[in-house]
């Protein structure tokens, strides 16, 4: 059982090592879709994932249209983690093997990209406040995972 995480052209290296650490701690699956913003060889990538680099199920993608043609036929759903979701995360019954994608810090997945999977898109509710654009990713993704893996009964953890 496991739950897919889908980092789509990070660009901090502390946030990709902080979701490796986690997917190790969580025994999930990580996707990271090149272009990324550092050499996943950085130091800084490594230290925040600690010593957990070689615990973690990793795969890398050329493109995010490379990742979609591997995997678009082959797994149950995709999800689009976004502010720009139509429901909150708390509204899907995840199931094993769900990918659940997620954006750059900067500027989060494409326009075009949601708009073609609008019905997937799910968010995280937050302040109206509109000077805040979005949490950090690093606890977006654990945010989401962590409800997806309490719906799952948080199988292979204790």
């Amino acid at each position: 059982m496991a739950i897919h995480l889908v980092m789509v052209n990070p660009e901090i290296p502390p946030n990709t090592g902080n979701v490796a650490r986690t997917c190790a701690a969580t025994d999930s699956v990580l996707h990271l879709v090149k272009p990324l913003g550092f050499s996943i060889d950085d130091k800084s990538l490594k230290r925040a994932g600690l010593d957990y680099w070689q615990y973690v199920n990793v795969e890398v993608h050329e493109s995010l249209d490379e990742f979609m043609e591997k995997y678009a036929d082959k797994v149950p759903r995709m999800f689009l983690a976004t502010t720009k979701g139509g429901k909150y995360y708390t509204d899907v019954k995840f199931e094993d093997e769900d990918m659940i994608l997620f954006g750059r810090e900067t500027a989060g997945l494409p326009r075009d990209f949601i708009d073609a999977h609008a019905e997937n898109a799910i968010r995280i509710p937050m302040s109206a406040d509109t000077r805040l654009r979005s949490l950090n990713l690093s606890n977006s993704v654990n945010i989401i995972l962590f409800e997806a893996l309490r719906q799952l009964g948080f199988p292979g953890l204790e």
